[in-house]
């Protein structure tokens, strides 16, 4: 069996003059290197595309695969994450992680919550900002946090966004808005523990594979796991692995999301406490990042004595199930 490839090269990427920022969400070659090597010690034979655009060519010329390995992020609009899945489907090719609707969905964090909220499933009050005048139809008390509607990796967020009154409010997204034209998104701050729950799995099989608290250090951006925090973790952010209260309820309500968004294969749900002490879902990521030791997903995995090799082999069943 033949699989190929898709993925988002930082350094490509970076040589053609996109930012670091820009550019925080796609790959390492080490990532490249560690899935493909997993996969051939699985006995499948691997075939290396790259980004969407080498894919269009490459099915253009007439290449087929029997299955994509997908971890494109995508560079452009707001269903970018989609691209990949909805030209293979066109194909009728199969691939791993979710399909076009979940992965436009999920991007965006306003349109995830208002389905999570009216599946019952806890989550913080919240409003969508998408230009100036929106900033004065907030109606939730301070202090609130506001982060952009559209990325991922802690990007747009730092000690800055945890606002307490109007004007901090306006003066956060007036700067916000000018950088990510998607949008932004405002809830009510949740002051708790933070955890990431990783999941494994499609529908009634999903399950988790273990709960990370996710706990700052003196030295780190203050109120969230920021951009900064998230890029330079090693210096500024502790990983524990738990098996508490708090965990179980986490694994609860993420469980909830992830079957209610119906993601698929493998993936993270981050859950923030609130001021009563219940747990509160903030963001899936139903196309987290693999890379073996800086990844959020497999360093769960890790703590957990999972084998890099064992979580590929997870996602390439999930996926040849739908095949």
């Amino acid at each position: 069996m033949v699989i190929g490839l898709t993925y988002d090269l930082r350094s490509e990427y970076l040589s053609e003059g996109f930012s670091e920022e820009e550019t925080a969400e796609f790959d390492q070659e080490s990532t490249v290197e560690a899935i493909e090597q997993a996969l051939q010690e699985l006995d499948y034979k691997t075939d290396r595309i790259g980004h969407v655009r080498n894919l269009v060519r490459r099915l253009a010329t007439g290449d087929r695969w029997n299955m994509i390995f997908n971890i494109c992020e995508g560079m452009y609009g707001i269903g970018r994450e989609a691209q990949v899945p909805a030209i293979l489907d066109a194909y009728n090719i199969p691939y791993t992680f979710s399909d076009p609707l979940v992965l436009s969905l999920t991007l965006h964090k306003g349109m995830t919550k208002r389905v999570i909220r009216d599946a019952g499933i806890p989550t913080s009050p919240f409003a969508t900002v998408s230009n100036e005048p929106d900033i004065g139809m907030v109606d939730l008390p301070y202090p609130l946090f506001v982060k952009p509607n559209a990325e991922g990796t802690g990007k747009g967020i730092d000690s800055k966004s945890k606002v307490n009154n109007f004007n901090e409010l306006k003066e956060v997204c007036l700067s916000l808005l000018q950088r990510y034209k998607s949008g932004l998104i405002v809830e009510t701050y949740l002051p708790g523990r933070e955890f990431t729950v990783a999941i494994a799995g499609t529908g009634n099989t999903s399950h988790s594979l273990g709960v990370m608290e996710v706990i700052l250090k003196d030295s780190a951006e203050s109120f969230a796991y920021s951009y900064i925090n998230k890029e330079f973790c090693e210096e500024h952010v502790i990983y524990r692995l738990v098996d508490d209260e708090a965990a179980k309820e986490s694994e609860e309500v993420a469980l909830a999301a992830w079957r209610c968004l119906n993601c698929r294969d493998a993936g993270r749900v981050d859950i923030r406490f609130d001021t009563g002490g219940k747990a509160s879902f903030m963001e899936v990521n139903p196309l987290a990042g693999l890379h073996p030791r800086h990844s959020d997903l497999p360093i769960i995995c890790n703590f957990q004595g999972i084998p890099y090799i064992a979580l590929i082999r997870m996602i390439m069943e999930s996926a040849l199930k739908r095949k």
